[in-house]
């Protein structure tokens, strides 16, 4: 399930990528293509913010995370509760590492579409 995710949001961004660079390319007059390059930039830049804010969002779960590993540590006294709790740091920890990963892969195909809008911007 995490490569299939991994997968569905490369392709929802490849997409994405593809129809703005198609839609971009097959308008005629500068004004409309420029404001559509403007209207994909403005949703290009909420993305990006809410992406950003995540990356806020998956520090703050890290320190939860070191803070409950160094809590959990002396309590460590064999009691049957333990390996369930580690279990769950460990499936918190790996969501964690896989949603920093899906924003970087975010960011990085919202910069292409940045960089293709101002092409298409500045070139008249």
């Amino acid at each position: 399930m995490v490569f299939l995710s991994f997968v569905y949001r490369f392709f929802t961004n490849f997409t994405f990528l593809a129809v703005v660079y198609f839609s971009l390319n097959f308008m005629e007059h500068y004004p409309n293509r420029a404001i559509v390059a403007l209207l994909v930039l403005v949703y290009s830049g909420m993305r990006a913010a809410s992406t950003l804010r995540a990356f806020y969002f998956f520090q703050k779960i890290e320190k939860l995370e070191v803070e409950t590993r160094r809590l959990q540590a002396p309590i460590n006294d064999n009691s049957g509760g333990t390996a369930n709790r580690k279990q769950i740091v460990t499936d918190v920890a790996r969501l964690r590492r896989d949603g920093e990963l899906k924003s970087y892969m975010d960011l990085f195909f919202l910069a292409l579409i940045v960089l293709l809008c101002v092409a298409k911007i500045l070139r008249p």
